[in-house]
């Protein structure tokens, strides 16, 4: 008989237990074979998938040990509800996984609001200066929300905005997702998508109306 090579991964995926090579796997595959205890093909997942969410994640926390725990956090969660999910939902195994990320992510600043605020998130005078500056040579104030361009000064500014608006601001301008997009995500209304978006835009014009 014949032996797999020794640069081929199998995992045992589908009701007939086939053995396949994991790097075609698919995701579905993979969750179907996660749930009968298989932890190697949650262990491709997991691997298929890490960066990804670090990514997301890296949107809204830039403290790299902070982002790696959410994320540990995120695959944990995962791993609870993989019986839950079926791609008869509609929803794409990337996509919900994702659902899973942004949702982490807003329970999490939504729980850092309630701490003290820390001296981490306040702005320095270098940074007003240099933000007073950059506020002063843009025609407008949608042009200066792009302008932020430093990460810290950005992290501090996003701070003083409640977690809907952070977390409607990042997906529309850091992630680029539509309105149609951030509603699959999170759950929400296209409608309350749009208004928390003007809300959010109005809400980072006055704080950044404090540096002029």
């Amino acid at each position: 008989m014949d032996e797999p090579t020794d640069n081929v991964d199998l995992v045992t995926v589908g009701s007939d237990s086939r053995p396949v090579d994991e790097k075609e796997a698919t995701d579905e595959s993979l969750v179907e074979s996660a749930c009968t205890g298989n932890e190697r093909a949650f262990e491709r997942l997991f691997e298929r998938h890490r960066l990804r969410v670090a990514r997301i994640v890296g949107r809204f926390f830039n403290r790299r040990e902070r982002v790696e725990e959410i994320v540990q956090e995120i695959f944990t969660k995962l791993y609870f509800s993989l019986r839950t999910y079926s791609r008869e939902q509609g929803k794409s195994f990337s996509s919900w996984l994702s659902s899973i990320a942004i949702n982490s992510c807003y329970d999490e600043l939504r729980r850092a609001r309630r701490r003290p605020e820390s001296s981490i998130s306040e702005i320095t005078r270098d940074e007003a200066a240099w933000l007073n500056t950059r506020l002063q040579d843009e025609k407008s104030f949608v042009s200066a929300e792009t302008a932020v361009i430093s990460r810290d000064l950005a992290e501090k500014l996003l701070a003083r905005l409640d977690p809907d608006d952070r977390l409607i601001l990042t997906l529309l301008d850091a992630e680029d997702l539509s309105v149609n997009e951030i509603a699959g995500l999170t759950g929400w209304s296209v409608s309350k998508v749009k208004v928390r978006a003007h809300r959010a835009r109005a809400a980072l014009r006055s704080v950044l109306s404090q540096y002029l």
